[in-house]
């Protein structure tokens, strides 16, 4: 829409912070009279999720602050998601919401549902 910030997005394959400043001097290159409101990292292909990432997420994240931007992320594996909460970087590093769509799979009629069963044993001593 006319008259609408938008998003630029920036497709990532690897991150690592030596990176960070190129991305973040493409970013300022590419941001015309602030016409984006948001940089958007598509993870989709990210090949490794680890800290090394999430350290170069959040610096890119204070790089592009520093332009007025905020940092979205769209796609991102889940083993990121997970080590983003476990840094505390979820609010700093958002992702951007999902389509509310999630797969489910149930069993088909001829299988059987799976569980844990326990079995006693005979070391234990009884529960009273």
């Amino acid at each position: 829409m006319p008259g609408q910030p938008s998003a630029l997005t920036l497709t990532v394959d690897s991150l690592r912070p030596a990176d960070v400043p190129a991305l973040v001097e493409r970013v300022a290159r590419r941001e015309p009279a602030r016409a984006q409101s948001a940089v958007v990292c598509d993870l989709r292909d990210l090949s490794d999720a680890d800290l090394r990432t999430v350290d170069a997420l959040a610096r890119l994240a204070l790089g592009v602050r520093r332009l007025g931007l905020a940092v979205r992320l769209s796609d991102p594996p889940p083993e990121l998601r997970e080590l983003l909460d476990l840094a505390g970087l979820h609010d700093v590093v958002p992702c951007v919401p999902r389509s509310g769509v999630e797969v489910v799979r149930e069993p088909e009629h001829r299988e059987e549902a799976r569980g844990v069963e326990e079995e006693g044993d005979p070391g234990d001593l009884p529960v009273t």
